[in-house]
C-alpha cells in the first residue's frame, strides 16, 4: 500500500527528521563551530508554555560583550524613576551649591535633552559653587583595555558629565581645522607632519598632540575624549553658561535636593539600540547614587545580585555596565532568563521602542531584514567575540526568547553573523 506523501512528512516530524528537530539544530551548530574553530552556546525558549526548545552549551560561560548592558537595563528599570537625576543642589543664601548625579545628558549629542539642568543653571540668580560628588571609582572600568582610552567608545566616568566627556575634531571642505567645543584649543600642540594625519591625547592629561598629515583631507572627524576632573568641569560650565562657576573647596556631604532630568527611556533607548557604552557605565553609576549617595557602580552591581538575580541559573560573573570588560561572564541561559524577567515587568511595545530590531533600527538596522521586524533585541561585540540576545517573533506568531553567543573565532565578525541570521530565519520560519 502507497503511504500519502504528507503521512510521511508527519512521520518524519514526529521521528525528530525535520529540518527543525533538535538533532538538525544540533548538527548545524556543530557545522557553526566546526567551520570557526571557535565556541557557540544558544538557548530557545518559550516564555508563554514555560519551556525550553533548544539548548546549545547554553550552561557554559561566556564573554558576552554588550550584552552586559542587559543586565544594566534591568538595573535602571529596577531602580531609576521615570526620570533620571539631572544634578544635586543646594541653595544657601547667595549661593548655589550643584554636585553631579552621573547623569550622561548634559550636552551629549547623542541623547535627547530636555535642557532642564542647562536652563536650571543658566538662570539661577545664585554665585553656582561646583562641589565634586563621592566619585570612589576607577574612571576606566576593570578589564578594559587600557590603549582604548583614544576613543570616544572608551570614555571616562565621572560624576557630572559633560558633552558626553569628549570633543570633536573635523575638518571642514576648506580643511579648515575645527575645535568643539572651543575650549580644548588650548590643549593642542602642533606636532611634524607624517604620513596621515592623527590627533592623540596623552594617557594622563588632556595635552592634545595634532599630526597634521601630508595630504590632509578634507571633512575628516575625531571624537577625542578627554580627562575630566573638578577643575575641568567647572571651567567648561563657566564656558558653556557663560557665567562663573566656582570650585567649592571641600566637597559638600549635606543633604541637598535632586532635580530630575531627561526621561529614562530615552537613555535606555540609545543605550540598547546604538550599543551606547558611556550611558550604560553613567546609568550604574545613577543607580548606585540612589542607592548609596555614593558614585560606585559596583554597589549598583552587588544589590542586583543579591536582590533582584538570585534566580538565574548560574551566577553571573558582572563587573561594569557596558561590557567592555573581558571579566565579565553570562550563561545563554541566564540571558534568557533575564529578558523573560525584562518581558513580565515591562509592557511589550515600551520594551520592544527600547530595542534594536532587525532591519530596522540600531546595530540591527543591516542584518535580520524583513518586511516586518522578527528580531528585537542587544548584539555584543568585541574582537573575537559577537553575540545576540532578545525576543525572536515566528511566523507563526510566537514570541520566543534566545540567547546566541561566539566567543573566540578569527574570521570576519559578518562571516559568522551570515550564519546567526541563516539559523534564526530558519526558526522564525519553522517555529
Amino acid at each position: 500500500m502507497r503511504v500519502p506523501i504528507i503521512v510521511i512528512a508527519a512521520l518524519a516530524l514526529v521521528s525528530g527528521c525535520s529540518p527543525v528537530s533538535k538533532k538538525y539544530l544540533k548538527k548545524n551548530f556543530l557545522g557553526i563551530e566546526q567551520k570557526f574553530q571557535h565556541h557557540t552556546g544558544f538557548l530557545l525558549y518559550d516564555p508563554a508554555e514555560k519551556k525550553t526548545l533548544f539548548a546549545y552549551n547554553s550552561e557554559r560561560y561566556f564573554t558576552p560583550a554588550s550584552n552586559t548592558k542587559i543586565f544594566t537595563l534591568y538595573a535602571a528599570l529596577s531602580i531609576l524613576a521615570d526620570s533620571v537625576p539631572g544634578l544635586r543642589y543646594l541653595e544657601r543664601g547667595d549661593s548655589l551649591i550643584v554636585s553631579g548625579t552621573g547623569d550622561p545628558s548634559f550636552l551629549y549629542p547623542y541623547t535627547f535633552s530636555n535642557s532642564v539642568a542647562f536652563d536650571f543653571l543658566k538662570n539661577a540668580p545664585h554665585d553656582i559653587y561646583y562641589s565634586e560628588s563621592i566619585f570612589n571609582t576607577s574612571p576606566l572600568g576593570p578589564g578594559w583595555a587600557w590603549s582604548d582610552y583614544l576613543y570616544s567608545y572608551s570614555v571616562e566616568r565621572s560624576p557630572f558629565p559633560v558633552y558626553g566627556n569628549f570633543f570633536v575634531v573635523s575638518r571642514d571642505a576648506e580643511k579648515k581645522l575645527l575645535v568643539s567645543p572651543a575650549y580644548f584649543k588650548k590643549y593642542f600642540w602642533l606636532s611634524d607632519s607624517t604620513q596621515r594625519s592623527e590627533i592623540l591625547r596623552e594617557i594622563g592629561s588632556n595635552r592634545i598632540e595634532y599630526f597634521p598629515g601630508k595630504n590632509p583631507r578634507a571633512n575628516e572627524k575625531w571624537e577625542i575624549p578627554f580627562k575630566p576632573n573638578a577643575v575641568l568641569v567647572a571651567d567648561l560650565l563657566s564656558d558653556t553658561l557663560k557665567r562663573q562657576v566656582r570650585i567649592l573647596s571641600k566637597p559638600y556631604t549635606g543633604e541637598m535636593k535632586t532635580l530630575l532630568s531627561v526621561p529614562t527611556d530615552s537613555l535606555l533607548k540609545t543605550m540598547m539600540q546604538e550599543s551606547d557604552n558611556f550611558i550604560a557605565e553613567q546609568l550604574l553609576l545613577m543607580c548606585s547614587m540612589i542607592l548609596s549617595d555614593t558614585l560606585q557602580p559596583e554597589i549598583a552591581i552587588r544589590y542586583m545580585k543579591e536582590n533582584r538575580l538570585t534566580d538565574l541559573p548560574d551566577k553571573p560573573v558582572w563587573v561594569d555596565g557596558s561590557g567592555l570588560s573581558r571579566y565579565n561572564l553570562f550563561t545563554p541561559r541566564s540571558i534568557v532568563k533575564l529578558w523573560e524577567k525584562i518581558y513580565s515587568n515591562v509592557e511589550r511595545d515600551r520594551l520592544f521602542s527600547l530595542l534594536a530590531a532587525g532591519g530596522k533600527s540600531g546595530t540591527l538596522r543591516n542584518w535580520y531584514k524583513a518586511d516586518v521586524p522578527y528580531i528585537y533585541g542587544k548584539t555584543g561585540t568585541l574582537s573575537n567575540n559577537h553575540s545576540l540576545s532578545g525576543y525572536l517573533i515566528t511566523k507563526k506568531g510566537r514570541t520566543l526568547i534566545f540567547s546566541f553567543m561566539n566567543n573566540n573565532f578569527t574570521a570576519p565578525v559578518a562571516e559568522l553573523r551570515r550564519e546567526m541570521e541563516n539559523m534564526l530565519k530558519t526558526i522564525r520560519d519553522n517555529y
